[in-house]
């Protein structure tokens, strides 16, 4: 079958067991899932999905999500929305004397009560609020991964001292993001809070604008970039609030006049004599504690943070990171805390490698692993999680461990003073090697990094090997069978708890092995 035909092939089979085209809303993509808005969640058929040769798991969030994979969602992404978009266009209208049909007015009704009782079972303000710093900096992501390897590969011919024509250009190319990266945050941060976007990119424009060093405040001459992401951020949402109280008391034929010119006038000011030096305060003091802990606790500090990191993506708190990576790159060049959170990916790999020794007969669970492999050595370990650790339990607890081994021995030569760093966020495993950065020359970071994988693959498959299987559920799926995720749920097996992060829920897992109601994104 054509890799076309094959697609297509998917999304046919995708649409019905979601209720389909009427049933649809919205349809969007990240890196590995089908994220789709539905009128009436009670349509779907999550066991009928989840026995689907392509769909590696189910995610319920604030969208639906269908984990596909990399690549494998771009593709099939286009395909459902032209059977989507054909489904409503054939949509038979309701002829007299039959049946009414279900209007998209009474599955919106009926979606929206299921999803209210949802929220209010599980969302909390802080989680919610993690959203929404994420929603503001996961976009900007493909640019400074972009700029972030062409700033590597700048480097490397500068200290080669090749192509000294080409290495400005370059640099041109590498800084100008990160040197406007305000704005988009600014922007990006008044659209997610419910302003006019280039309201927000406007004021947050006042913190990268040359002629602030001729201001001063507190006492301080201020500096271009002083703040950074997060003065821009703080500006955005004060322009925020600022124009929807213009909206509320400004006369209408006077709106389109007086509420962006008090909007600019008050977040700038504002933003100018307090904001950016209150920002520059904390992100400098951000940039200190980091070297700190690293410098002095590494290895320990690395051991922590490797181990923690899935257990905080199921949750949702990983967000929270997300503004700090950023900081760092600005302050610094690089984060020098990704490298180290990236090996929970290598425990995570090294886990699926002792599941498929361990359960030679089970050929369901073994092609799951063999499927999403690579994308686990490239650092997208959702395929892995949902598909194996998650449902089976202990996995995902040794798969812990064998990221808390590879982060302590990246952080151990960060306290010996070997930096490791990523000039980008968003990537891991070896899609991270071209964003690595140090003070020590690239060859000494990407022999630690290397190390570090290396590590967390050993230790998470040694961890998995002997203790990722009680008795009674080796026995269970050392068999020749196709398990699904009902098959796992049924086991005795406790697992994690697999509450959506961004929907909030207790803080503390509850267990039970559905993989249906894993978080969002690792």
């Amino acid at each position: 079958m054509a890799t076309e035909d094959k697609n297509r092939a998917t999304a046919a089979a995708i649409l019905p067991l979601v209720g389909g085209a009427a049933n649809v809303a919205s349809i969007a993509h990240c890196m590995t899932r089908l994220r789709l808005g539905l009128h009436d969640r009670s349509l779907v058929d999550d066991e009928a999905l989840k026995a689907l040769p392509a769909v590696m798991g189910v995610v319920e969030d604030d969208t639906y999500q269908i984990v596909l994979g990399p690549g494998t969602v771009a593709r099939v992404t286009p395909e459902f929305e032209q059977l989507v978009e054909e489904g409503r266009e054939a949509a038979p209208a309701p002829g007299p004397g039959g049946p009414a049909a279900v209007s998209s007015d009474d599955l919106a009704a009926q979606g929206a009560a299921i999803r209210a009782q949802q929220k209010a079972k599980n969302a909390t303000p802080f989680k919610l609020f993690l959203r929404k710093i994420a929603n503001i900096f996961v976009p900007l992501i493909p640019a400074l991964i972009g700029c972030g390897i062409i700033a590597g590969l700048n480097g490397l011919l500068v200290n080669l001292g090749w192509l000294p024509a080409v290495t400005p250009a370059l640099a041109a190319m590498a800084s100008g993001f990160m040197a406007l990266i305000a704005v988009f945050v600014g922007y990006n941060t008044a659209k997610e809070f419910g302003g006019t976007p280039i309201l927000g990119g406007a004021v947050a424009a006042i913190i990268v604008f040359p002629g602030v060093a001729n201001i001063d405040a507190f006492g301080q001459t201020l500096s271009p970039g002083q703040g950074g992401v997060l003065g821009a951020l703080g500006a955005a949402v004060l322009a925020v609030y600022v124009e929807k109280w213009c909206r509320r008391w400004v006369p209408e034929a006077l709106d389109v006049l007086v509420t962006p010119t008090l909007t600019v006038l008050i977040s700038g000011l504002v933003t100018i004599f307090g904001l950016m030096f209150v920002a520059g305060e904390i992100s400098s003091a951000i940039g200190t504690f980091a070297d700190w802990l690293l410098s002095n606790g590494g290895a320990g500090a690395g051991f922590v943070l490797g181990g923690l990191f899935l257990p905080l993506v199921m949750l949702g708190l990983h967000q929270a990171l997300i503004p700090i990576h950023t900081t760092l790159i600005e302050q610094q060049g690089y984060t020098v805390l990704l490298p180290i959170l990236a090996m929970a990916g290598a425990g995570q790999v090294g886990a699926a490698m002792a599941v498929y020794f361990r359960l030679p007969r089970n050929e369901s669970i073994r092609r799951t692993i063999k499927s999403a492999l690579p994308a686990g050595l490239l650092g997208v370990g959702e395929p892995l999680i949902y598909g194996v650790s998650l449902p089976l339990g202990r996995p995902f607890i040794t798969a812990c461990v064998g990221g808390a081994f590879g982060g302590g021995f990246v952080g151990l030569f960060n306290q010996l003073g070997d930096t490791v760093g990523s000039t980008a966020i968003g990537p891991s495993g070896w899609a991270l090697f071209p964003l690595l950065d140090g003070n020590h020359g690239l060859g000494s970071t990407i022999a630690i990094y290397a190390g570090g994988l290396l590590v967390g693959y050993v230790a998470g498959f040694l961890a998995t090997y002997f203790f990722g299987f009680s008795k009674d559920l080796l026995t269970e799926f050392n068999v020749s069978q196709e398990p699904t995720a009902s098959t796992i749920a049924a086991t005795g097996g406790a697992a994690p708890s697999t509450t959506p992060p961004a929907a909030g829920g207790p803080d503390t897992p509850d267990p039970g092995p559905d993989p249906a109601k894993a978080p969002a994104g690792v």
